[in-house]
């Protein structure tokens, strides 16, 4: 399905971009610059590739760093790309941001930002820091791909998963996945991710430590001044399935946290996970409430001056590792695709 779906969207930017339609409208569509998001910079590939699409390649970033230069985009840190869009002035920008704070932000990008004196914004989870929190998508690839077979205990007794083949494995992590974001209250999910690594033999105190910069490494960047430091609410949980007074302090304790350890409380958040069903008013409302200048989204789209009354609730263009392709970049940024990707809409909010 997944490989359908990649094929799909590879076929509409093809489209889009060998038609000549993406440069057509890019003057009526293209806005006033873009936010780039990151998750992962790294070589590596994963037996099951069931998380490639957040990494990209070193050698792609650069690349792409290089292509907009040369398209005399200017990069911007989140701070001037707020002012920018509240302003109207300035030319075309491009501002880049990565969640989580993945070591290999620290390793792999940046040297390849610093080449072209490009600022990021580094989105922290504390709890993701403190290894509180494992990221679920990381340990169960990690969990079907050590595991022959999983047991999983229900109302109904015990239930077993065989996951020796490749495909019983790709079977297994959505059926799981299914059950840890939707089935599992958001504060219980720790738990239970850990009942199944121990069945798998997985440490995910390990995994985190190999995975997350420390406080110390953050500390040394939140002295950089090519980074800011932004805050990704405390535990990296699905705010729209909280209520609204833990979502509020999901949001508002990620500032506090930041504060104590780094020195300087945030300006700027992501929102975890960002997408349509994540995020919506009360979320956007609650990220106002909590000081922050900016918020941003995993929603598809560029940025148009009307974003200046919406800037809790900022589209992103994400760099997939499915779709390393300057070509495709380009056509994004052109606007196209945020109209066929948002039922006709230039201004994407939510």
């Amino acid at each position: 399905m997944i490989d359908g779906v990649g094929a799909a969207r590879r076929l509409a930017l093809n489209m889009a971009r060998f038609s000549g339609v993406a440069p057509l409208v890019a003057p009526f569509l293209s806005g006033v610059g873009a936010i780039l998001m990151l998750h992962r910079v790294n070589r590596e590939r994963t037996p099951l590739g069931l998380n490639n699409h957040l990494t990209v390649t070193p050698e792609f970033l650069d690349e792409l760093l290089t292509d907009l230069k040369r398209s005399d985009y200017s990069f911007v840190s989140m701070d001037e790309a707020v002012e920018n869009i509240v302003s109207g002035r300035g030319s075309r920008f491009i501002a880049i941001t990565a969640d989580d704070a993945y070591r290999d932000i620290a390793t792999d990008a940046l040297p390849v930002l610093r080449a072209h004196s490009a600022p990021i914004t580094i989105y922290v989870a504390p709890g993701l820091t403190d290894g509180k929190i494992t990221p679920w998508w990381d340990a169960l690839e990690e969990i079907v791909t050590r595991a022959d077979r999983i047991e999983l205990e229900s109302v109904s007794g015990p239930v077993k998963i065989e996951t020796a083949s490749p495909d019983q494995k790709r079977s297994a992590n959505r059926r799981l996945e299914l059950l840890l974001t939707s089935k599992i209250k958001e504060e219980d999910r720790q738990a239970a991710l850990s009942r199944l690594a121990r069945s798998a033999g997985v440490d995910l105190a390990a995994l985190s430590r190999q995975a997350f910069m420390d406080w110390q490494e953050l500390a040394v960047l939140a002295g950089d001044p090519l980074v800011t430091i932004g805050a990704h609410t405390v535990n990296h949980y699905f705010l729209r399935r909280l209520s609204q007074e833990e979502a509020l302090c999901e949001i508002a304790d990620a500032s506090t946290l930041l504060r104590e350890r780094l020195g300087a409380a945030p300006s700027h958040m992501a929102y975890p996970y960002g997408y349509e069903r994540a995020v919506g008013p009360r979320e956007v409302a609650l990220a106002r409430e909590a000081g922050f200048r900016s918020a941003v989204t995993t929603r598809h789209g560029v940025l148009q001056t009307g974003h200046g009354e919406h800037l809790h609730a900022l589209p992103r263009i994400s760099l997939n590792g499915r779709y390393q392709n300057v070509g495709y970049v380009r056509t994004m940024l052109s606007g196209v695709t945020t109209a066929m990707a948002n039922r006709g809409r230039r201004l994407v909010t939510v």
